[in-house]
């Protein structure tokens, strides 16, 4: 499902307008409708916004599982790795 898709049945879902988004966001509801449409991209305070008002976690929206998310274990062994790097430069 496409990040359009989503927030359309989101939106749906909660039995609201298209022109409800534009004004709650706020924003023009033309350029609210080519983002359900996957035309355009929302910039950062207008995702923002629309999670908020579908109460969607951005995750969901932006496909990142877990598997994508970088853990402390994983800094920590980055961390490892370039000190020994350094060390046997």
């Amino acid at each position: 499902m496409t990040f359009g898709e989503k927030i359309r049945n989101a939106r749906e879902d909660m039995d609201l307008l298209q022109s409800d988004m534009a004004r709650l966001i706020p924003m023009n509801q033309s350029n609210y409708s080519k983002i359900e449409r996957d035309i355009q991209e929302p910039n950062l305070e207008q995702m923002r916004r629309i999670c908020v008002i579908l109460k969607l976690d951005p995750r969901y929206l932006l496909d990142i599982t877990e598997t994508d998310m970088i853990t402390d274990k994983d800094l920590r062994l980055l961390k490892d790795a370039r000190e020994l790097i350094e060390k046997y430069r």
